[in-house]
């Protein structure tokens, strides 16, 4: 099998799923390349810093669902702090593995919650080190080939 069932199940049955209208923060990341787009918005607790809900939309590809969907569930009831540590590689861990050409769905789910993680920061002027939300400064690089994807 090509996908694990924890991919399968993400995809047929994704998590979280819709658009958030009084999002704190929302984020948007493509692929130009395979076409894939994530939405990802963020509910926060101002007082505990604390991710309180969470929904996607993605347009894309099963894996994209299906990391969208996990990456949902592993930063929902989180600080923020704690959603900012999620990798590519934690989110293929959870899901039981990805094939190595759908890897880059699992950084575009990373960079989905950063992505809106900085948004919440700038409608907040939260001050934050923009080097972590520099282009192509994903710190998975050296754990999966996927330039160029």
């Amino acid at each position: 099998m090509l996908y694990s069932e924890k991919v399968m199940d993400h995809f047929k049955n994704p998590r979280n799923v819709g658009e958030m209208q009084d999002a704190d923060g929302i984020g948007e990341v493509g692929n130009a390349k395979c076409g894939d787009i994530m939405r990802m918005y963020i509910k926060v607790d101002k007082d505990t810093q604390i991710i309180t809900d969470v929904k996607f939309m993605t347009f894309g590809c099963g894996s994209a669902i299906a990391t969208s969907s996990i990456a949902t569930e592993m930063i929902k009831g989180q600080p923020i702090s704690k959603a900012l540590e999620l990798s590519n590689k934690a989110v293929v861990e959870a899901l039981g593995g990805l094939p190595t050409h759908k890897i880059h769905c699992s950084v575009l789910a990373e960079e989905a919650v950063k992505a809106a993680v900085k948004d919440y920061y700038d409608k907040n002027g939260i001050k934050y080190d923009e080097k972590c939300y520099a282009k192509g400064s994903c710190p998975c690089a050296h754990e999966f080939d996927h330039k160029g994807e």
